[in-house]
């Protein structure tokens, strides 16, 4: 039998925005590796009446109901009264879950007050979650053809509650595992890719093929299920090597984070230091950059040379060439690598210069273009960009920053740094 899985998250709080629902991005990766099909996302507010009008749609389309929040002592903490209710279960007194809740409020200094011990009322009949990382336990029962788990909201506890104690418990109910390999591709667009890839993705049943777009790149990603992993990867690995090979130097790597995790594992496997020379993207190369753990082994540092005098007067742009060329031209985006090369004591600066908007400059340059370039002890190498489709501030540093670590990339792979597929 196929399940079909729906993960109902309660709380208002992520009606309103206030928090980001990483619970349910969570528990869908968990539910996949599993085998568990999840068909459906709901989010309501604290209300009971709506918490009840959501359980009973869940439990007319899917077979599995997976909850997040709604279990502490207050008394917006209502999902187990309502999924109790809708399911004929009496909430019984649970004397050790009261016993763990009371030691973890003493052990944590906290005061115990009597709404605590709401948390261990449960259903009649469940198996019970004990949680070791906060104090509402979860549980999880049967009742008319549906199962029904309940798991804390913390992201603190919803995770580790749902690998050690939901995992245990669902992986009976899973008919094999579904796993997945993303290829991430860059310099080509979600439209392209699925052209070509289109009869190819109509024709496939196990494994299955999607292209998602990205902010200035693209993914595929190819999903098998089968009755076991090394089953999964045997019917994957095929598909990946040929896509590897049809796409060639535009994909930048499989399962990997970002282009610039890429950028620094090839510097470490190297033995080399890179640097920055910024303008229009303000620093976002150097932010990405230390965003991955162990940058320190790899990156020197950046400039910022978002005015003329710091480009001429840190980095060493000639004012001939500032005044000749202007800031966004060719010839500044190399002598600014060049600069940071030299300042920096890297192996290979990279630098960015151009129009982000919302006006042109003062020469006239469109929004959007845009100049890297790459400084290595091979020589430099200038690329002009034109990204003024949607002139979004954004969005166009962004893709200025991604095209100068896919200059890095490339030198460091002993890829051509133009080519087309």
């Amino acid at each position: 039998m196929s399940h079909t899985v729906e993960i109902l998250s309660v709380g208002t709080e992520l009606l309103l925005g206030n928090i980001v629902n990483t619970d349910a991005q969570m528990l869908s990766q968990g539910l996949s590796a599993l085998g568990l099909n999840v068909y459906y996302h709901t989010v309501v507010g604290d209300n009971p009446q709506r918490v009840r009008r959501a359980v009973d749609i869940a439990r007319q389309r899917a077979d599995i109901i997976i909850t997040t929040g709604g279990l502490g002592p207050t008394c917006d903490d209502l999902t187990k009264n309502v999924l109790a209710q809708a399911f004929g279960k009496k909430l019984i007194y649970d004397e050790e879950s009261a016993r763990r809740i009371r030691s973890h409020f003493v052990r944590t200094g906290r005061p115990v007050t009597e709404n605590i011990f709401q948390q261990a009322m449960l259903p009649e009949g469940c198996t019970i979650f004990s949680n070791d990382w906060g104090t509402a336990p979860g549980c999880a029962f049967q009742a008319e053809g549906v199962h029904v788990i309940m798991l804390p909201g913390p992201p603190s506890e919803c995770g580790p509650m749902f690998q050690y104690r939901a995992a245990p418990y669902l992986r009976q109910l899973s008919e094999g595992v579904i796993l997945s390999h993303t290829i991430k591709l860059f310099g080509i667009g979600e439209a392209t890719v699925e052209a070509r890839l289109r009869e190819q993705m109509n024709a496939m049943t196990n494994p299955t093929l999607a292209p998602y777009a990205k902010e200035g790149e693209c993914e595929l990603r190819v999903t098998a299920k089968a009755a076991a992993p090394e089953e999964a990867q045997a019917l994957l690995r095929p598909t990946v090597d040929q896509l590897k090979a049809l796409f060639g130097s535009k994909v930048y790597g499989v399962d990997v984070p970002s282009i610039e995790a890429v950028v620094e594992d090839l510097l470490r496997q190297r033995g080399m230091t890179l640097g920055t020379a910024e303008s229009c993207t303000g620093g976002l190369m150097a932010k990405r950059l230390t965003d991955v753990p162990g940058a320190s082994q790899v990156f020197k540092g950046g400039v910022v040379s978002y005015t003329n005098e710091v480009k001429h007067g840190v980095l060493g742009v000639s004012q001939e060439l500032l005044d000749r060329f202007g800031a966004v031209s060719a010839p500044v985006a190399q002598a600014m690598a060049q600069g940071a090369r030299r300042v920096l004591g890297c192996d290979i600066a990279l630098s960015s210069t151009g129009v982000a908007g919302p006006d042109r400059d003062d020469r006239g340059n469109e929004v959007g273009t845009m100049f890297v370039a790459i400084a290595t002890a091979d020589g430099t190498h200038v690329k002009q960009l034109h990204l003024g489709a949607r002139p979004v501030r954004a969005r166009l540093r962004t893709q200025t920053a991604t095209h100068a670590f896919d200059l890095a990339r490339r030198y460091l792979s002993g890829l051509p740094y133009e080519e087309t597929v």
